[in-house]
């Protein structure tokens, strides 16, 4: 669930990117103006507009994708000093490359461009440190922390205190849990925990606390009075975090809804800005793969038609994302046969329909690399849910709890529960249950740092596996 920060710090933080977007474009293009003007050049390239252009568009391109435009007040350094450097000298050293490829007779001066890299790295890090002093302070980020008592499950308060402790701009600090949960079930929060109301008061005073969050599920009606009576008369803000955490599929989240706040019970946890970084990096990953593998893609497709009679690619109806139909691609591995009609049988070990080259293409792999045109169509991403075959849906949905949840974002050449060994024929639920199960965990938890996590880790060890049939 979203916590509470100060009033309007949302909006302030949101402009902190967009300052820091502008400052970044005002830095790359005054490093180099500044550069020229104070370089004596002896023949070479000097200031170059198309360098500079391409310059600021991989930069606006990769940085948010990397969350470098998110404004909050921890690892300060780290975040305005040394990452935007690494990012800056990658993005010059890609424009670079990317204008020697396009024109090969251009000469690059080598010293122009090392005073412009450092001109535009001091402005790009002084611009994101004005950027983030400016709007902490005006949020009011740049307070001391608060502190706060919280009164909850001791399962639910341990996953709130996780979720403070990992938000960028919380200014707040739990200081003591009081559990209303069995004792015998108590985990570990680490925080003083307390079961008697008297004691927990009494700390609260004590320490000064001015904030209490009262965690509870909506039928705890009458816990939420005994407690606001019993802080009837200390200037304490109480708070209400409705804990529906056994109505949700996914961790929930608040909602703006034209001014109305709603709490997220079954939406999806990802939000629209983190699938427009994911959409750049899927259709560039896809075009620079299709690239490089096109001799590959030839030979697989030359061979394919020369072993056996039928067309070079299987096409199969299955569900993108909000449940869209689209046709994906794969080099046909089966000799041509006719299906049942609402029957789609899955390739077994052994399986006779299956060519002897398809085998090959199935155990490595190599019979998905069509689906990158698939991301290019925008229909798939690089990372995601594998797509089933629709007569699978409707099979799963009903038996499989969340399967449906599988379709909110676009289904994915590679995954999670692939790289976790959930491949291949799914011949019992339980496997298909362990499939949605990391597909879920996948959405809950996803970043772009796990997509490249399940990149490498399909390229390294997920290209060939026994159950890929």
């Amino acid at each position: 669930m979203h916590l509470a920060t100060p009033s309007n710090a949302s909006v302030f933080l949101r402009n902190g990117g967009m300052l820091a977007r502008l400052s970044d474009v005002m830095a790359i293009a005054g490093g180099a103006f500044i550069a020229t003007h104070t370089h004596s050049f002896d023949g070479g390239a000097g200031y170059d507009s198309a360098l500079v252009a391409f310059a600021m568009l991989l930069a606006l391109m990769i940085c948010p994708s990397l969350g470098m435009y998110e404004i909050n007040r921890r690892q300060l350094f780290w975040r305005c000093v040394c990452l935007p450097i690494l990012v800056w000298l990658s993005v010059l050293a890609g424009a670079c490359a990317l204008v020697v490829v396009l024109h090969r007779s251009y000469q690059l001066d080598w010293e122009w461009i090392g005073e412009w890299a450092c001109l535009s790295a001091a402005g790009v890090v002084g611009g994101r440190l004005a950027a983030h002093a400016f709007c902490l302070r005006i949020a009011g980020l740049d307070a001391e922390t608060r502190a706060v008592a919280m009164v909850g499950t001791a399962d639910y308060c341990k996953g709130l205190i996780r979720k403070v402790d990992a938000t960028s701009e919380s200014v707040y600090r739990v200081s003591a849990v009081f559990d209303t949960g069995p004792e015998a079930e108590a985990p570990g929060i680490g925080v003083p925990t307390f079961r008697d109301r008297i004691a927990f008061a009494s700390y609260i005073r004590n320490l000064h606390i001015a904030e209490l969050w009262l965690a509870l599920p909506l039928s705890e009606e009458q816990t939420m009075l005994d407690f606001i009576e019993l802080f009837r008369n200390d200037l304490i803000n109480i708070r209400f975090i409705p804990d529906v955490s056994a109505l949700v599929p996914f961790d929930s989240g608040m909602a703006d809804l034209d001014g109305t706040s709603a709490i997220n019970l079954v939406a999806s946890p990802i939000a629209a800005h983190s699938l427009l970084g994911k959409e750049i990096f899927d259709r560039f990953f896809a075009l620079c793969a299709v690239c490089a593998l096109s001799p590959v893609l030839m030979l697989i497709a030359l061979v394919v038609k020369l072993t056996s009679r039928g067309p070079v690619f299987f096409k199969q109806r299955r569900k993108g994302a909000n449940g869209k139909i689209f046709h994906i691609y794969k080099f046909r591995s089966m000799r041509v046969h006719a299906e049942a009609a609402g029957v789609v049988k899955q390739a077994t070990r052994n399986d006779p329909r299956v060519t002897r080259v398809g085998a090959f293409l199935r155990r490595t792999s190599l019979d998905e690399l069509p689906q990158f045109l698939n991301v290019l169509r925008g229909e798939m991403s690089v990372v995601g849910p594998r797509p089933h075959a629709i007569e699978h849906d409707k099979l799963y949905q009903d038996i499989v709890d969340g399967y449906i949840h599988r379709y909110r974002i676009k289904p994915g050449i590679t995954g999670w529960a692939q790289v976790n060994g959930f491949r291949g024929e799914t011949d019992r639920i339980e496997k298909m249950q362990g499939r949605v199960a990391h597909d879920l965990y996948y959405l809950s938890n996803w970043s772009f740092w796990l997509d490249m996590r399940i990149v490498l880790a399909t390229i390294f060890k997920g290209l060939i596996h026994r159950n890929a049939y």
